[in-house]
């Protein structure tokens, strides 16, 4: 936020310097971040009138001026300028007048000089020699009724600052030159000075039928008819300097006009040529395949989530950003009507950005605008209109205020104990009562203590207690805060032993000889249809590259890409592994500080292996990683917890080599080799092997628990069982498991024989499991006949769940 210091003081005037006056808003939150004069230093130059301008006898490019500059006698000023003609107003600079410094840093003296045999007594200025602008087409011209020989700098006001403001988003009520002001007067309690806003006289019965057709979208809308505007006048030069010190070029009156009240008092207002309006104004949301060609020369393509206000043909303007071309008011405009409104900041929020342009408008509604305030300011720029577009046919039409819905300003509770303990020094109830007074905050002690405080409709920032303390601190001043230094015991953060760190897991995982990688959250649209089964992915509004248009529900199809990366560069082997967060869509999820509603975000830890299972090595044949390999690397990382993997399917992997993995019988991912189809579509030579899983179950771990070392010896079983070619390890373990067993301590499959043909013993679709079995008592030494009993238990249960029965 830009604006003169001269701006500030019409509505505020402190008894404080510039520095002082600087100092003070930066340490009240609104930081200074640059303090600028108007003008580089110069002295001498004053305001003159051309009386006569000759052409020089000697140069066709020269004029001989005879100047009145306020002396006894006319000077005559020899001028090189196009516009230098008899009548204007132009700033003089006499002799022994310094001009400010030019490239070499040193001031430019004017003294008495020659061109081309004929005397000048001076130089007539243009706004580039004055370091004004950058204007070097001519002198500048100075208004018809300048006080000749008035010092420029006071006539120009030159001995002006220009502040500028780093605004956090929370401060929109200070995007205005007025709310500054207000702010200011809080500060110092020096008076504010309200602006003067008188209703128009109403002269005309002409309106504008208006529609609000999503009261999610704008939740008031005022507008008003005005005919017969000359829209060819002249922006007034106080008007022209006001928004050039605020950073805004002029460009025509009205939209002049329009601007200056934003700046003056913080409200986007937009003036729309009334003959060029079709029947009425509609403000609804878009419709996909709607275009709008702006003010800036742009057309975009509109959709649902963007707000329009458009009549019966066409979209005319994108609401709260950036009026139409087709309804622009030109030099040929006679007939206006000026609206301003309430578009809710979420409805704003983020447009401009999807257009890649951004607006004073669009900023501000964005962060939230008064809503009480929509009639007022159409007073205020009517008022500006009359005075400087009027004539005697200029006619206003009465005001047309809508209101659907506005936001509801909830009581704050703020507790003046609460309020001396953050704050940290002694803070009285009336010390807090007198900041909201000075702020203009309506409060009500609703207990000994407590004040209750409702925000007026301009404050979008004062939503819970702290920010009620925030204000008495900051108006209190800070620098009134003791200097203290912290008592705090410092205490360690103990972690929870059943809970690794993070980088401990990945410590792990490197120890594994995987490489961690880092990747965007928001993937190719392609991935999540083939490799993650999604065909609705959250989209992003401004994607940073066409492409990555979507955020990732899986981990894998960046670990794929970072293969291919790697195989581009002729990488051999390559392990990689990534902990990231992905995003689910999830009805149950709430709004709140750490969650959007509808997204579920958890982390998860994802690997994919590719390539030699080993590294090189002279001793050893290459082998290609498979399954299993990766499977006792998930088994390495969970150990001493028991991980189980049951065949399961995944869009993204192979459907006969793929499995669920599940600790204490909970599914926490998946793993197994690239689906043929993938490995194909991606160009990669052979099919690598990956794994997603929940990083809350990665990082989860057993205590270890103490026990004694067996006093007694244990004993060995080795059973041969022929089951059925479909019974898995995992069957076979669950049953010994069921036995309930006491004295079995362990089971250890070490062999699976299956003959070339048929036999007796083994028919077809049968095959042999060697199960070595410990068996062990803590208190007692096993008997053959306790033996015989636990061994007869388990074959039993294996015989009853699955079948199995010994081999002879």
């Amino acid at each position: 936020m830009q604006f003169p210091e001269s701006w500030l003081r019409a509505f505020c005037n402190p008894a404080l310097n510039t520095q002082e006056l600087a100092e003070l808003l930066t340490m009240s939150g609104l930081e200074v971040e640059e303090l600028r004069p108007v003008a580089p230093p110069f002295h001498g130059i004053v305001v003159a009138e051309i009386v006569a301008a000759a052409q020089h006898p000697d140069a066709d490019r020269l004029r001989v001026c005879k100047v009145n500059a306020g002396g006894p006698e006319l000077l005559q000023i020899v001028c090189g300028a196009p516009n230098a003609r008899a009548g204007i107003r132009v700033p003089l600079a006499t002799i022994g007048a310094e001009l400010p410094p030019g490239e070499d840093g040193k001031p430019f003296k004017i003294g008495k000089g020659k061109l081309r045999g004929v005397e000048s007594f001076g130089m007539l200025c243009s706004a580039r020699e004055l370091k004004l602008s950058e204007d070097h087409g001519g002198l500048l011209e100075l208004a018809a009724d300048a006080p000749i020989g008035e010092d420029i700098r006071k006539h120009l006001n030159l001995d002006d600052t220009l502040f500028t403001l780093k605004l956090t988003p929370n401060l929109a009520h200070a995007l205005s030159v007025y709310g500054i002001a207000r702010e200011v007067s809080a500060l110092t309690g020096t008076p504010l000075v309200q602006p003067t806003i008188e209703p128009a006289a109403v002269g005309s019965d002409a309106t504008l039928p208006v529609r609000i057709e999503a009261p999610d979208l704008c939740g008031r809308f005022s507008g008003r008819v005005i005919r017969n505007v000359d829209t060819t006048a002249t922006t007034p030069q106080w008007m022209v300097d006001r928004l050039a010190r605020c950073g805004q070029r002029s460009v025509s009156p009205l939209v002049d006009i329009s601007n200056y009240v934003m700046f003056e008092l913080g409200r986007p207002s937009h003036i729309f040529d009334l003959d060029k309006i079709h029947g009425e104004l509609i403000v609804r949301w878009g419709r996909k395949g709607e275009q709008l060609k702006l003010l800036n020369g742009n057309t975009i393509e509109v959709d649902e989530t963007v707000g329009v206000i458009a009549d019966r043909e066409q979209v005319e303007s994108l609401a709260g950003i950036m009026g139409g071309d087709a309804t622009a008011v030109s030099d040929a405009t006679t007939n206006i009507y000026v609206e301003a409104a309430f578009w809710w900041p979420k409805a704003v929020m983020g447009r401009s950005r999807r257009f890649n342009f951004s607006t004073d408008a669009g900023h501000r509604f964005e962060r939230g605008v008064d809503p009480a305030g929509t009639v007022d300011h159409i007073e205020r720029i009517t008022q500006l209109i009359v005075e400087i577009c009027g004539g005697p046919d200029t006619a206003c039409g009465p005001m047309d205020d809508q209101t659907t819905q506005l936001p509801e300003r909830r009581p704050v509770a703020l507790r003046v104990e609460r309020a001396a303990k953050v704050i940290g020094m002694p803070v009285t109830q009336a010390d807090c009562e007198g900041v909201f007074k000075r702020l203009g905050l309506e409060f009500a002690v609703s207990a000994p203590g407590v004040i209750t405080v409702t925000p007026p409709s301009f404050r979008f920032d004062l939503q819970i207690e702290e920010d009620l303390i925030e204000e008495v601190i900051r108006v209190l001043g800070y620098p009134k805060l003791p200097s203290t230094p912290p008592l705090a015991p410092v205490v360690g953060k103990v972690r929870s032993e059943t809970r690794r760190a993070t980088h401990a897991l990945r410590h792990a995982m490197a120890g594994l000889g995987y490489f961690e990688t880092i990747n965007f959250s928001f993937v190719e649209a392609r991935w999540e249809q083939e490799l993650a089964g999604n065909a609705d992915p959250i989209q992003l509004l401004n994607p940073i590259a066409a492409p990555l248009a979507v955020m990732r529900t899986s981990l894998m199809g960046s670990l794929v890409q970072v293969l291919r990366n790697n195989l581009s560069r002729k990488a051999p082997r390559v392990r990689v592994f990534e902990i990231g967060r992905v995003f689910l869509r999830d009805a149950s999820v709430l709004e709140s500080d750490t969650t959007i509603a509808g997204v579920n975000q958890p982390m998860r830890l994802a690997g994919l292996a590719w390539g030699p299972a080993d590294q090189q090595q002279w001793a050893q044949k290459d082998r290609a990683v498979d399954f299993f390999d990766v499977k006792g690397d998930l088994e390495a990382l969970f150990a001493p917890r028991v991980l189980r993997f049951e065949a399961a399917e995944h869009p993204a992997l192979h459907p006969g080599r793929s499995a669920r993995v599940l600790l204490d019988g909970e599914p926490i991912g998946v793993i197994g080799e690239l689906h043929p189809k993938w490995r194909q579509g991606y160009e990669l030579p052979t099919a690598p092997v990956l794994f997603e899983l929940s990083l809350d179950a990665a990082l989860a771990r057993t205590l270890p628990q103490g026990k004694g070392v067996p006093r007694l010896q244990a004993v060995q079983r080795d059973l041969a069982l022929i089951v059925n070619e479909q019974v898995t390890h995992d069957a076979v373990m669950q049953a010994i498991e069921s036995s309930g067993e006491a004295l079995v301590r362990s089971a250890r499959l070490f062999d699976v024989f299956k003959p070339a043909q048929p036999t007796a013993e083994l028919k077809a679709g049968e095959r042999s499991l060697a199960v070595r079995l410990e068996l062990l008592d803590d208190e007692n030494t096993l008997t053959d006949e306790r033996i015989e009993q636990a061994v007869a238990k388990v074959v039993t249960a294996l015989g009853d769940r699955l079948g199995a029965r010994l081999r002879g």
